[in-house]
């Protein structure tokens, strides 16, 4: 199944809003600051790490990948494949070839309202995913389950229309809780924002991991405490609190302030504010870096008729010395990105066009567009319209707000004239971006999965309408047939050789057609207490916090 990707980023808040210290912490309660408070907790609506972080304290996938990169069960029981019988070739229908994968969903598994977790869920969940009406960011994922067979009450069969090389990974497949999102389903076009997940959010029967949310306040915290019904090891804090503290010099506060203990390193602190952090007082505290694949880039909006012109992005490129903006600010620690695969992945190529910094090429390219006129140092078109665009990004985060201000330096050079207009992230994640309204550039970051097939980025029919509900990651509106071809047979391909070749041609398109500026690739930053050990970060899209029992304290 599709792995769908993550937006990532960090919001403002006002500086006068700093939290107090807490005077006598328990020994057993962890207060954790990030950048992000979610747009939504429905697990299937909008795609925000915000939300994967905290649901990792509150939540199990089926299936997941762990910090080594390879797919193991947490909800389930074995995970399936050819070679133990789980997983049979068969044939759909219409003749196609398909697959059948069999999982268990763990016997002693609960809904933090004691309801089993059961085929109910499991067959619900791909109810509301396929329907195109929910909301869901991709149903695509749940569209090509072609049926569902229920062994008993904790086994199915999956029908899927396809044979994938990572047919065994379900990671996106999030249950729902049937007993209390059904009836809040019966109208699939107002499911949006009557689920409980949003409008009775603590609700214990929504979580099934070692924590239930106690509390949340929209913009603020969110509270944490032990699940009564949690059937796996036991966690070490009674109590974990996620405040949420969206301007990065205040979050730098809270911790020297004793406000919170740890800065979690998936929305955190930038790589350059971590190291000077890390000389300050890297003696206090236990500063890890973790590279990933975290690809930071500026997405297009291609309906403008100025960026659906090739040589326009080509040229905003070229005009960029992103190896400059690296070594300066990141210290050479967060290489420059030529298209969205990280160089950790084994499917990277990197003979594919690349766009050093060349002032040359840039004016050249501009004026071939019809840009050649220049007034006060900005270039113009024939009808005397100045270039200007819009770059938005999630407000308060400093070294974000610090990069576009040099991107805009940079273009300026060039003749282009940028106007920044930045939001907090859950405006700028829960409606700009998703439902496709900012004009020119949305700056942000994917964090995905090893090998994930970026087809609800790229594939034409994951472009967000008002008629899908704003369903699909496509936020730039690419449409090439080529691409949408590769994105169908990669997935299909199960000859590892056969796949790289097809990865090589996938980031030569990217390259060529450039439907966001890739920026560079970047490392997560993690500011621990000293005694909080067995946190292990994992370079990928899914969090420390699937883990958190396995956290200890250690004074």
């Amino acid at each position: 199944m599709t792995k769908s990707k993550q937006r990532i980023g960090a919001a403002i808040l006002a500086l006068s809003f700093i939290f107090l210290p807490i005077a006598a912490m328990a020994k057993n309660d962890l207060v954790i600051g990030t950048t992000q408070y979610p747009s939504t907790f429905h697990p299937n609506i909008d795609s925000m790490l915000a939300k994967s972080y905290v649901h990792g304290l509150t939540r199990r996938p089926i299936t997941v990948i762990d910090a080594d990169w390879k797919t193991i069960c947490l909800l389930c029981e074995t995970l399936p494949a050819l070679e133990n019988g789980g997983a049979v070739l068969e044939k759909t229908a219409d003749g196609k070839d398909g697959i059948a994968v069999r999982y268990k969903i763990i016997d002693a598994a609960q809904w933090g309202d004691g309801t089993p977790i059961t085929v109910d869920d499991v067959i619900f969940t791909w109810e509301v995913g396929k329907n195109p009406k929910s909301g869901v960011s991709s149903n695509e994922a749940y569209r090509r389950i072609l049926s569902i067979d229920r062994i008993d009450d904790r086994t199915f069969t999956f029908h899927i229309d396809r044979r994938t090389f990572d047919y065994s990974d379900i990671s996106q497949f999030n249950l729902l809780p049937a007993h209390i999102e059904r009836a809040k389903f019966s109208t699939p076009e107002a499911y949006r924002t009557q689920t409980a997940f949003d409008t009775d959010a603590t609700n214990p029967g929504l979580f099934m991991g070692p924590y239930v949310m106690t509390q949340a306040k929209t913009g603020s915290h969110m509270v944490f405490e032990r699940n009564p019904k949690w059937w796996g090891k036991k966690p070490a804090f009674d109590k974990i609190t996620v405040r949420v503290i969206e301007n990065t010099a205040t979050l730098e506060a809270n911790l020297l302030s004793g406000g919170i203990d740890m800065i979690a390193g998936e929305l955190g602190l930038n790589v350059d504010q971590a190291l000077a952090f890390e000389k300050r007082h890297g003696k206090k505290f236990a500063v890890t870096y973790k590279p990933g694949l975290i690809y930071e880039h500026i997405d297009l909006m291609l309906d403008n008729p100025l960026l659906s012109d090739i040589r326009m992005r080509q040229a905003l490129l070229y005009a960029l010395d992103r190896k400059s903006i690296s070594e300066k600010l990141f210290g050479g620690k967060q290489p420059v990105a030529h298209t969205s695969i990280n160089p950790l992945d084994w499917v990277y190529a990197d003979d594919v066009a690349h766009y050093d910094f060349n002032p040359e090429k840039a004016a050249a390219l501009l004026d071939q567009a019809g840009w050649q006129n220049k007034k006060n140092g900005i270039r113009e078109n024939a009808a005397g319209e100045p270039l200007r665009f819009e770059i938005m990004t999630t407000a308060g985060n400093r070294t974000r707000e610090l990069v576009e201000q040099v991107l805009q330096s940079q273009w300026k050079t060039a003749g282009i004239d940028v106007r920044i207009k930045n939001e907090p992230a859950r405006v700028f994640f829960g409606e700009t971006v998703t439902q496709r309204k900012f004009q020119a550039m949305a700056m942000f970051a994917w964090i995905s999965a090893p090998e994930s097939v970026p087809r609800t980025t790229l594939h034409s029919e994951e472009i967000p309408t008002a008629e899908n509900n704003w369903s699909g990651q496509n936020y730039t509106g690419f449409k090439n047939a080529e691409m949408d071809t590769l994105l169908r047979n990669i997935e299909t391909e199960l000859d590892r050789d056969k796949r790289k070749v097809m990865w090589h041609r996938l980031q030569q398109i990217y390259a060529a057609e450039l439907p966001a500026l890739p920026l560079y690739f970047r490392a997560d930053s993690y500011i621990l207490p000293k005694w909080l050990k067995g946190l292990t970060p994992t370079g990928h899209q899914f969090p420390t916090t699937l883990w958190v029992e396995n956290w200890s304290v250690s004074r």
